[in-house]
Parts: structure tokens; C-alpha cells; sequence
């Protein structure tokens, strides 16, 4: 697995289980999570969800169309699901902490999804019991404070997305 900084723009790239939306990512992810909390079981019908966070304009739908569905994210905003329209796939989503300014890529959708690292897994004290946590990855209960974890030069893009939000954006 290469580290979110060592993957070459637009080196990213994914799509629907049908094919019909195919998308590309021209930037390295921000940080990547695998969350355990009860919202992403429930909403992915798995035990959790893996998103790469990164400026929604360096998301790409090359082809096919999307729908969004919007459900409650754990901090009671709205989240929005960017779905294929053809077959349901969830691509993407934009959470209420960025808006449309940052885009959590399914990284499940991805063509080659082990090329991405995670940063941490969160939310484990609501993950299901006969799931094992990686040895080599941080684990929070809940969540974690993105300063203390990500390197300087991913946690300013971080920053500029948050301060962007706070003047009226996304």
C-alpha cells in the first residue's frame, strides 16, 4: 500500500458494480477512515465504510449519471450519498463538516483499492464483535483530532476546506 502523499494525481481511478459510472481522482487523498459507527452499518449494510477524504473538485464523473440520497450523518446534518443511477452504487458522499467542498470517496469503488492506506479506523466501540482491528493502524473508540494524526502538509488541505465551510461554502 503506497502512503495518501506517494499517489500520483489522477493515478486514481473507480467506478459502479455495473459500470455504467466510472470516475477518476486527480489528487491524493486527505486522510482515509475506516468507520465503524452505527450510521455506516446501517447505511452500507456492512459492518463499516472505508472513505478517502479529499477536495471535491478533484472528484470526476467521467461517465454515467448519479443520484443523491440524503441521510443523518452521527452529528444529525445532512449527508448526502452520491449513487449510480443505473445500478445503486455509492461512489461518494459529502458530509456536513465540508459540504460540496470535500468528497468521501467509496474506496470499495476504487479499480485498485489497496493503493490506498488508511489513516485510521474510528467509531470501534460500536463495531461488531467478531471484527478484527489492523496492528498497524491507529484505533480510536470515537473519532480523533486530525492534527495530531495527519502530516502537516495534508492536515493544511484539511484546514482550508474547514475554514472554507466556516465563511459560507459548500
Amino acid at each position: 500500500m503506497q502512503d495518501a502523499a506517494e499517489i500520483a494525481g489522477g493515478d486514481l481511478s473507480g467506478g459502479c458494480a455495473c459500470g455504467a459510472a466510472r470516475y477518476r481522482v486527480s489528487r491524493a487523498p486527505i486522510f482515509v477512515n475506516n468507520c465503524h459507527c452505527r450510521r455506516c452499518q446501517v447505511q452500507t449494510g456492512s459492518t463499516s465504510v472505508v472513505n478517502m477524504f479529499l477536495e471535491a473538485e478533484c472528484v470526476d464523473l467521467l461517465s454515467g449519471r448519479l443520484s443523491e440520497h440524503v441521510v443523518k450523518a452521527g452529528s444529525g446534518g445532512d449527508h448526502i450519498i452520491c449513487r449510480c443511477t443505473a445500478c445503486g452504487t455509492a461512489l461518494w458522499s459529502y458530509y456536513p463538516r465540508l459540504g460540496r467542498l470535500g468528497a468521501g470517496v467509496r474506496v470499495g469503488t476504487l479499480d485498485d483499492p489497496a493503493r490506498v492506506k488508511l489513516d485510521a479506523v474510528i467509531f470501534t466501540a460500536s463495531k461488531m464483535p467478531w471484527t478484527a482491528l489492523p496492528e498497524d493502524i491507529p484505533c480510536f473508540e470515537a473519532t480523533y483530532n486530525p492534527a495530531e494524526l495527519l502530516p502537516p502538509d495534508r492536515f493544511s488541505r484539511l484546514e482550508v476546506l474547514i475554514a472554507q465551510r466556516a465563511a459560507g461554502g459548500g
